[in-house]
């Protein structure tokens, strides 16, 4: 489950929450007009009526503080079919989620022109209606070898840059 907030600057914004379902490639998402807890507990009971019951739901969230808002974190602890999992800051391209963020980007709101929030959104409504007529699973290509080999060679490179940024930092310690 992933979130794409989409910026069109010169006529609003729109917020979409999008849950993808990985084996069969079908794709659950709502805009709403704002990214708050009170939206996503909305989605979270669209997730859980959409879904049979005694399927355990795993999603996969940003560290945004929606996610982790007291409210949620109740409505969660009444629905332990939910189970959370955060990526790491930055790790966002670990949630296939977002390649079908990237093919709605490309394939219906990039070089489209919107007069209105309300047209944005209802082009993202047909491409997610269009998308789930024929649904397709994405299927990573890359090995582990590969993608840990990546990381370390962008680790390399940036040390290069700001030498020390990948060293552990000591924490602070509170003193009484």
């Amino acid at each position: 489950m992933w979130l794409l907030y989409h910026d069109y600057v010169r006529h609003g914004t729109t917020n979409l929450f999008a849950a993808l379902e990985i084996l069969e490639g079908k794709v659950i998402g709502q805009c709403y007009p704002r990214h708050r807890h009170q939206e996503f507990l909305k989605f979270l009971r669209q997730l859980d009526d959409e879904f049979p019951e005694k399927l355990k739901l795993h999603l996969v969230l940003d560290n945004y503080g929606t996610h982790k808002h007291p409210r949620v974190q109740s409505w969660l602890a009444k629905h332990p079919r939910f189970v959370l999992h955060f990526t790491p800051t930055s790790s966002s391209w670990l949630n296939q989620v977002e390649r079908w963020f990237g093919e709605l980007t490309q394939k219906a709101v990039r070089r489209a022109a919107f007069i209105s929030v309300p047209e944005l959104q209802a082009a993202i409504e047909e491409f997610l209606r269009a998308w789930n007529e024929n649904p397709r699973p994405f299927a990573w290509t890359a090995t582990v070898q590969k993608i840990m080999d990546k990381i370390n060679r962008g680790r390399a490179a940036l040390e290069t840059i700001q030498p020390g940024w990948s060293q552990k930092k000591k924490r602070k310690t509170c003193r009484k």
